[in-house]
């Protein structure tokens, strides 16, 4: 088994939904998050935020025009088997891939076990999930 973690732009959460959903992924979890990758924000890359309108004319929009400060997100974390990681993940960045810096990112970690709470039952990577 594997998780996938892949932080991604809030405005592509409802299209990765449906493209996970189409390819047979339909359950997940989401959850909105605050980070930022190794880059400080550039004015050309707010430029380009600005330009594609995916700056909101907000107290948002002031959290990224500092470099330092952290960016809205959204994480969404499945487990899946092996054999289905490549499938997700190229699913993942077909659906968010816009091509400039903030598109997101993506790991894969390995699961080891899961155990049912309801009833204890202990899944290895080669049970159902």
């Amino acid at each position: 088994m594997k998780e996938i973690m892949a932080f991604i732009r809030l405005n592509k959460i409802n299209e990765t939904k449906e493209a996970l959903a189409d390819e047979g992924f339909p359950a997940f979890t989401c959850r909105k998050v605050m980070g930022r990758g190794k880059k400080a924000v550039s004015e050309a890359i707010l430029e380009t935020i600005i330009a594609q309108g995916e700056l909101p004319v907000s107290p948002v929009g002031e959290y990224i025009t500092e470099p330092h400060r952290l960016i809205a997100k959204r994480c969404i974390t499945m487990v899946i088997p092996d054999t289905d990681v490549e499938k997700v993940v190229k699913t993942i960045i077909d659906t968010n891939s816009t091509g400039n810096p903030g598109d997101g990112k993506i790991f894969v970690l390995p699961v080891t076990e899961s155990i049912r709470i309801r009833d204890g039952e202990n899944q290895t990577d080669t049970d159902s999930y």
